[in-house]
């Protein structure tokens, strides 16, 4: 099996060789840069398998790169985790918007680090195998798409087609954070007139049903919900 690539784009040289030896260390390919222009040529030259991306950067700031990624077809498949500074969830909102897969608040730990880049790596390999799943068992819970059901630890739960529809669609990317708009957009349908804050009221619905402790729907303050990947 060939080596991951990543390219980490920082402009801070103390946290850019921490990224580098950390994952260096772990057996991936790795390139850097330590600003916008250069790092998004780098990233179109080389195609990596993972982006490390900062959002404060000379030149060409994180989110223009993340959507520029995302817009051209000969990278728009690389994934991308942003590199924030704490009190940023405005930004962090944007960048999940135009196409970041997961972000890392600094400060962070090498292993945070490690099971970060290894969860997105996971989830992109199982993106390329994916299949509309009829069936989805995350620890206790269970969801059949075919029997419109869902069941946790065997006894069935009975949730509204919205509820349903956010559960199914969450639960197909576990450890995956969406906005709020996305969720809307993306689980729920365009058509569906529900303001953003009712996913609020939805995802308390589901919690509360399902009687799951810890839930298994994790609040991302400031910015959306993701499903636990800790099973």
């Amino acid at each position: 099996m060939s080596r991951k690539k990543i390219v980490i784009v920082e402009d801070e040289p103390d946290i850019l060789e921490v990224l580098s030896y950390n994952l260096k260390r772990e057996g991936y390919d790795v390139l850097t840069a330590a600003e916008g222009s250069s790092g998004l040529a780098l990233i179109r030259r080389e195609i990596p398998d993972l982006v490390l991306l900062d959002l404060m950067l000379p030149g060409l700031d994180g989110i223009e790169i993340c959507g520029s990624i995302k817009k051209d077809a000969q990278t728009q498949h690389c994934l991308i985790i942003m590199v924030t500074a704490k009190g940023e969830e405005s930004d962090i909102v944007l960048g999940l918007g135009v196409g970041a897969d997961d972000y890392i608040a600094k400060p962070f730990s090498p292993r945070e680090l490690i099971a970060r880049v290894k969860a997105v790596l996971r989830r992109g390999v199982m993106a390329e195998r994916h299949e509309p799943e009829e069936h989805i068992t995350l620890g206790d819970l269970s969801i059949d798409t075919v029997k419109y059901k869902v069941q946790v630890k065997g006894h069935d739960v009975k949730l509204t087609a919205s509820e349903f529809k956010l559960l199914h669609f969450l639960s197909s990317y576990p450890g995956r954070v969406f906005t709020r708009e996305q969720l809307l957009s993306k689980a729920l349908g365009d058509d569906v007139v529900i303001v953003d804050r009712n996913i609020d009221v939805h995802i308390r619905g589901i919690r509360k049903k399902l009687e799951l402790d810890p839930p298994i729907i994790e609040t991302i303050r400031g910015i959306g919900y993701r499903m636990t990947d800790h099973f």
